[in-house]
């Protein structure tokens, strides 16, 4: 009878567990030149219609943590960090990356501590015979979502497709590419079992060498959380070895007139054993493109 008891609770247990379990959101947004002043290669700062915008798409994911692209100043961070919790969103942990580019950066704002950080703004390859560096650096973080679950964010955002006089643009971000993958295998190597989430704005499709470079192959390959509209599509992939077709683009290029995804949430397999699929979408933002030529994206996660 204890014995059976004893079982009894310890089910007990499990089920109020899995029950409370807490779910966290982590994002990603390119938030299109999000300056306070003009610099030399980009003459405008962000106007008030457009932050409005930004902090909106912001709110509707209503994020843990985010990683933003193309940020200028640390002022602007700031600005837009304090016009958020003015609103109710307050992230009091936020790190911020100064690469090569001077005009914009990578930056990260967090509700949850940041207890360790581990910035990549030095990697250089070679290119034709040339040396390059890694233009906007990596941020990378260890987050800690809760007492026993910490995890590793790395953000990042990669070579553009506009040319370039002195190197071609898809094989200098396919360098970049090899570099970050070199640090998420550099994880993997320290732990098979390592929480990752690599994301940001890689500038290229699913197809391109520089996305297969970071995705991977085998035993550590990344899964893509492809992020989508909630807008009832449900129905699966035709044909099937193809990805549903449902809204997943992340980016209007206005010059060519067309939308693409360019913008991921990557997992390690053991992040992945912890992301919730229903919690992973793209927010439909009436008029999203005043605040970003990008729309955001969110994915979930469960604490276990």
């Amino acid at each position: 009878m204890l014995k059976w008891f004893s079982l009894c609770f310890a089910v007990a247990v499990l089920f109020c567990s899995a029950a409370f379990a807490e779910t966290f959101r982590v994002a990603s947004y390119n938030v299109e030149n999000y300056l306070d002043q003009p610099t030399e290669s980009r003459h405008y700062d962000k106007s008030p219609e457009a932050k409005a915008k930004v902090r909106e798409s912001i709110e509707a994911m209503n994020p843990d943590v985010i990683a933003l692209e193309e940020m200028g100043t640390t002022n602007a961070l700031l600005e837009l960090r304090a016009s958020l919790k003015a609103e109710g969103q307050d992230f009091p942990f936020w790190d911020y990356v100064e690469g090569t580019d001077t005009n914009i950066h990578v930056a990260v704002l967090s509700k949850f501590p940041i207890i360790a950080r581990q910035p990549h703004t030095n990697d250089e390859f070679l290119l034709d015979g040339k040396r390059f560096r890694v233009e906007r650096g990596f941020a990378e973080e260890e987050i800690q979502a809760a007492t026993n679950f910490t995890f590793t964010l790395i953000a990042a955002h990669l070579k553009s497709r506009l040319a370039v006089p002195d190197a071609d643009q898809s094989e200098e971000r396919l360098g970049e590419a090899r570099i970050l993958r070199g640090i998420i295998d550099e994880h993997f190597k320290a732990d098979p079992d390592a929480k990752l989430i690599v994301l940001g704005d890689f500038n290229d499709t699913k197809d391109s060498d520089s996305m297969k470079e970071i995705i991977g192959r085998g035993k550590f390959k990344l899964t893509d959380t492809r992020p989508a509209e909630r807008n009832g599509d449900n129905v699966p992939a035709q044909p099937p070895y193809f990805e549903p077709r449902n809204v997943a683009w992340t980016y209007f290029y206005g010059a060519d007139d067309t939308y693409s995804r360019i913008d991921y949430i990557l997992l390690s397999p053991a992040m992945a054993r912890d992301w919730l699929k229903a919690g992973t979408y793209i927010p439909a933002i009436p008029n999203w493109g005043v605040g970003s030529d990008h729309r955001p994206i969110v994915a979930a996660f469960e604490e276990k």
